[in-house]
């Protein structure tokens, strides 16, 4: 397999590439259109508004810049640069057995990433996102944060990396198929607890204190046939101004979120409208197609995992001279998004695709208007911008570009 070792060399660099042309196109577009406020915002959006969002999309186009060049370091000085196998051969020193020397490998490796992105991560919070006001995390805040995710981090990851180790090692060669199974359950018990008990370890969930409010939704799942526990509000304005709302959960266990932000930027129709367009995600099955289809991607990826660790030249093709079933684990995480990255514009597409269908189920159950003014709010206050590249939204955007999104939206007003 030693044509593996420049295919992925190229791969990383034809994608790194592409990557900065998409995100200079995207900076030219938007700086070019800086002053211009498009129309259908002209009445909903100032001038100073419009560029103040260009500012913080160009900012974090540059940041991205950053960032993207410490990751593609990071994957080539872990694989061709023997960063895996020097952690390897460290480690052997002390005669660990596996699986504990798998452990200690790959949370040596996962340390080191995240020590080598936290300094963009706290300019990324500190810096600018506070520059542009959104950012309200204190120091205090944020640590704890980092003291819970890493404390989660081993409480559930751990185990769930020592059984993959150990059916790796022990369950013969249909052991990806054991590892496959074991990934849904995990999933499966991941959705039902986040919101009850992971998810609050964050922030505060209340119930929705407003009476009208809380009827007029109710009434709202009911004319689609949607249940839920209940509908919540989450202190998100402990960290943040951003505004949003989400579904966590599963079954009879989903709840509706509505970040406390919102509340305050959006009214009682506009609300419902915002929650309408969430609700055709679930009536039209977006969510269980996404869930299949990762579950497919997963069964594909294991399987292919489950060949390539029984091949030494895919480790020596990687710069690990030492096959194991650690190295083939960190070596896949990290060979597998240099080639899927090329895939990316066909997911973006079809998340489009099922934004405007959920749009159009919003528009049967609630107001055209009241969505497409909730969305200029809500690009508004989050200074996203209004004039992206046509290109870049084409390769990366999930949602379609305000201004097609919106005038749609507001044709079908003018049309009741």
């Amino acid at each position: 397999m030693a044509w593996l070792t420049p295919l992925f060399v190229l791969a990383v660099l034809a994608g790194s590439a592409i990557e900065l042309w998409l995100g200079e196109r995207q900076r030219s577009a938007v700086a070019r259109h800086r002053g211009i406020v498009p129309q259908p915002f002209a009445t909903s959006v100032s001038a100073a508004e419009h560029a103040r969002a260009a500012d913080y999309t160009i900012a974090k186009l540059r940041l991205g810049r950053i960032g993207l060049g410490v990751d593609t370091a990071l994957v080539l000085g872990f694989t061709i640069g023997g960063g895996l196998a020097a952690l390897d051969a460290l480690w052997s020193r002390a005669h660990l057995a596996e699986p504990w020397l798998g452990l200690a490998v790959i949370a040596s490796v996962a340390l080191i990433a995240r020590l080598v992105s936290l300094p963009l991560a706290l300019w990324r919070t500190f810096g600018l996102e506070a520059r542009f006001g959104f950012n309200r995390t204190t120091t205090a805040l944020y640590l704890a944060d980092l003291a819970k995710s890493l404390v989660l981090t081993i409480a559930l990851g751990g185990p769930l990396l020592l059984a993959t180790l150990l059916l790796m090692e022990r369950a013969g060669r249909w052991w990806w198929l054991a590892a496959w199974l074991l990934w849904i359950a995990v999933m499966l018990v991941m959705a039902w607890a986040w919101p009850a008990f992971i998810a609050p370890l964050f922030n505060r969930f209340s119930p929705l204190a407003d009476e009208a409010l809380r009827q007029r939704i109710e009434a709202l799942l009911e004319r689609c046939g949607f249940t839920s526990r209940g509908v919540f509000v989450v202190d998100s304005s402990r960290r943040s101004s951003h505004g949003n709302a989400y579904f966590t959960g599963i079954g009879r266990h989903k709840r509706i979120v509505f970040f406390d932000t919102l509340l305050g930027t959006l009214g009682a129709g506009e609300l419902e409208a915002v929650l309408a367009h969430e609700l055709g995600h679930f009536r039209l099955r977006h969510v269980r197609k996404r869930l299949l289809v990762s579950v497919a991607a997963a069964f594909a990826g294991l399987a292919a995992l489950g060949w390539l660790a029984t091949q030494s030249g895919f480790y020596r093709a990687l710069g690990v001279p030492t096959p194991s079933a650690h190295a083939a684990l960190v070596l896949f995480v990290l060979v597998v998004p240099a080639f899927t990255f090329f895939i990316t514009p066909l997911g973006s597409l079809w998340s489009r695709r099922h934004e405007f269908e959920a749009d159009a189920f919003a528009t049967r159950h609630a107001s055209a208007a009241e969505l497409a003014a909730a969305l200029v709010k809500l690009h508004r206050d989050n200074a996203s911008t209004l004039t992206p590249d046509p290109v870049y939204v084409a390769f990366y955007y999930s949602h379609p570009p305000p201004l097609v999104r919106i005038t749609r939206l507001q044709e079908q007003a003018r049309t009741v």
